[in-house]
């Protein structure tokens, strides 16, 4: 057990430097790339340095709200603090579609008011952004699959390396033909792609923090299956939400079927079943005899009682 322990602990340090160099090298190029788009006119290539901007401070976000996420229960939040990588990234993402809306602005002005850009300095700033991008998805890669918060902060980088290529692509074709006309139709595609991400992730990130019940879940599958349990009459003032992405919850009341039913074998299958079929480790059951039932003050007014 103890070595589990500190292996996880040691995973979390890793983790912890992996997050804090992805942010110093961020910041690193988007320097960079705000002096090279200065430079060369693009602002496209501005749009990116933009972008590695929000992402150093999403990452930034996502170290420090990873950092209070581990703080166990107290008093004050019984519950812990895991929800902390959820209000940061909610956060960034928020941020995101700032910048996604601004890119769109600026893509649209300038084809209305083009000005000369330097498609050999796009190639350059956009080849050596391409590579701090893919570091950074490589860094973050490992850890994204169980965070929704290091997870927005790894997909940026990855629209960040798409956006690097493309920019690249479009300071050929700059430099080449001289087709002004990409810088800002690259802009408007970056922005597109930033927006069209943030949204789906946001749309999941406020799903959990307004306690809604994980999309995955089918209600009536779920209390079919209690309802089938021996002794089981009914279920209602039936509740079910997620902690965070990884732990969910629920509450219920437990009408039995008869008044001599064995309440710690039935609570004892309920909560094997959650577990085992639904994913539901954390349930509160409150069981009810029949006449407990009928006496309930509430019973009316309880959401999915049928």
């Amino acid at each position: 057990m103890s070595h589990d322990h500190s292996h996880s602990h040691g995973s979390e340090e890793v983790s912890d430097k992996a997050l804090f160099w992805s942010v110093v090298i961020n910041l690193g190029l988007s320097v960079f790339e705000f002096a090279a788009g200065a430079i060369a006119g693009s602002v496209a290539l501005m749009a990116d340095a933009l972008h590695n901007t929000n992402d150093a401070a999403a990452l930034l976000i996502a170290y420090v709200a990873r950092k209070i996420s581990r703080k166990g229960a107290d008093r004050k939040y019984t519950f812990g603090y895991r929800r902390a990588e959820l209000i940061g990234a909610m956060i960034q993402l928020t941020a995101l579609i700032m910048v996604g809306l601004y890119l769109v602005y600026e893509g649209v002005s300038r084809f209305f008011d083009p000005q000369p850009i330097l498609g050999k300095w796009m190639m350059i700033a956009s080849a050596v952004a391409l590579v701090v991008d893919l570091g950074t998805v490589w860094l973050l890669w490992a850890l994204s699959k169980g965070s929704l918060n290091v997870k927005a902060a790894f997909l940026h980088n990855l629209t960040d390396a798409a956006a690097s290529v493309a920019v690249m692509a479009g300071g050929a074709a700059v430099y080449w033909f001289s087709w002004d006309w990409v810088d800002p139709a690259l802009t408007l595609v970056i922005a597109g792609y930033i927006l069209y991400m943030s949204f789906g992730l946001i749309r999941k990130t406020s799903r959990i923090l307004m306690e809604g019940a994980p999309e995955d879940l089918d209600f009536d599958e779920l209390k079919t299956a209690v309802q089938q349990i021996d002794g089981v009459a009914d279920l209602h003032h039936l509740h079910i939400w997620e902690l965070d992405e990884n732990h969910r919850a629920l509450e219920a009341h437990i009408a039995l079927a008869s008044e001599d039913s064995d309440r710690g074998r039935v609570r004892r299958e309920i909560k094997r079943l959650l577990h085992d079929k639904f994913g539901i480790a954390h349930s509160t059951l409150e069981l009810e005899t029949p006449s407990e039932t009928n006496d309930c003050p509430d019973r009316n007014l309880i959401p999915f009682h049928k």
